[in-house]
């Protein structure tokens, strides 16, 4: 992978009156970033942004049912089932059915998800959530609210989108 210089280097220098060109790189640069992060985490620890959102709730509230962790990862219910089946193929979680109520099943982790959570990176949602609550509060306001605008200019207030970091095809696993 080439250094963040190298990058910038090699790119043409966009003029600085081509506002439409510098947010284009810019939102270039942020898809970027997730593709990377995504990628690294589906190649060295096999597990995607999603399962390890999931996951890491898991960890850190105890034992779960799939529709409060849906809710706690901003994910459909249906969403949250498919990533529980592959989280438990991996041995990562596994599912115990309520002995108060047997119609609820609970997801726990297990020692090779915590180790999993333990070597992984952190969730990039995470690293910017914490870099954006060091800012002034004017200036989160200013960015939520510039890149709210910015997705009204390109008339997608109507995709739908979890605020969990991932990208790649809209038809593959979660």
């Amino acid at each position: 992978m080439d250094k963040p210089t190298d990058n910038l280097m090699t790119e043409p220098q966009v003029p600085k009156g081509s506002y439409d060109l510098r947010i284009l790189q810019a939102l270039r640069r942020i898809i970027r970033a997730v593709d990377i992060h995504s990628h690294k985490l589906s190649t060295q620890h096999k597990i995607t942004g999603p399962q390890l959102a999931c996951l890491t709730v898991v960890e850190e509230e105890g034992p779960s049912t799939s529709s409060n962790l849906a809710k706690r990862v901003y994910l459909s219910p249906s969403t949250v089932v498919g990533i529980i089946d592959r989280l438990e193929e991996k041995r990562l979680v596994e599912r115990n059915r309520s002995r108060v109520d047997r119609r609820q099943v609970h997801i726990s982790i297990t020692p090779q998800g915590r180790q999993l959570i333990a070597d992984a990176p952190s969730l990039l949602q995470d690293t910017l959530a914490n870099a954006l609550v060091e800012l002034p509060e004017i200036e989160q306001v200013s960015i939520t609210l510039a890149l709210e605008k910015l997705v009204d200019l390109m008339e997608a207030r109507h995709i739908g989108a979890a605020p969990l970091l991932e990208t790649g095809s809209l038809n593959r696993e979660k």
